[in-house]
């Protein structure tokens, strides 16, 4: 079964961002490291069974060579940018014919993070599809604790595209069509 995973927002500075994310939504983030190939940094805001990651570039010439740091660096400040859902990744990748990617960042506690994703590039071209991870096994998942929970997802997209991308699936979110993107989330 497919759970969400996180919401990825974009941020032109991590401390600026997670302050204003705490003012506009009254929840606290945490460092939560680097993606060295990429040339992002992050900082979760944890959500119990799920999260939001606010990402920004922090090392521009290595984001500019990277798909996902130009994603990062393409989008405006606060911007919603995408999303994950997390599910068995070889079964999500054998349906849909996606490759399998490995991704990884160090924790602050020097502890290396690592998952499994698919779907990148999907996403990059259509920002209302999630792209899906699977995290290592016994990996901690950033998302543990927090008090607020995200109980809905609203995206703009063609709903029987994002329907036929998920399969079968009950997650909180609501498809109004238009040009593909994350527009909004909410928090209870």
């Amino acid at each position: 079964m497919i759970e969400l995973d996180h919401v990825l927002i974009a941020v032109n500075d991590l401390e600026n961002g997670a302050l204003t994310f705490e003012y506009e939504h009254g929840v606290v983030s945490y460092e939560g490291g680097r993606h060295p190939d990429w040339g992002t940094a992050n900082r979760i805001v944890p959500l119990g069974d799920a999260y939001v990651e606010l990402v920004a570039a922090v090392d521009h010439e290595k984001a500019l060579t990277s798909q996902f740091g130009r994603w990062v660096l393409a989008a405006e400040d606060g911007q919603p940018l995408g999303w994950a859902v997390r599910g068995d990744i070889d079964e999500i990748s054998h349906r849909l014919d996606l490759p399998v990617g490995a991704g990884s960042r160090r924790t602050v506690d020097g502890s290396i993070l690592r998952w499994r994703h698919a779907g990148f590039d999907q996403v990059i071209a259509e920002p209302c599809l999630p792209f899906f991870i699977q995290w290592e096994p016994g990996a901690p998942f950033p998302g543990d604790g927090g008090t607020a929970r995200l109980t809905r997802l609203e995206l703009q997209g063609d709903p029987e595209r994002i329907a036929g991308w998920l399969g079968e699936h009950e997650l909180p979110i609501a498809v109004t069509p238009g040009a593909p993107a994350v527009v909004g989330f909410e928090l209870g």
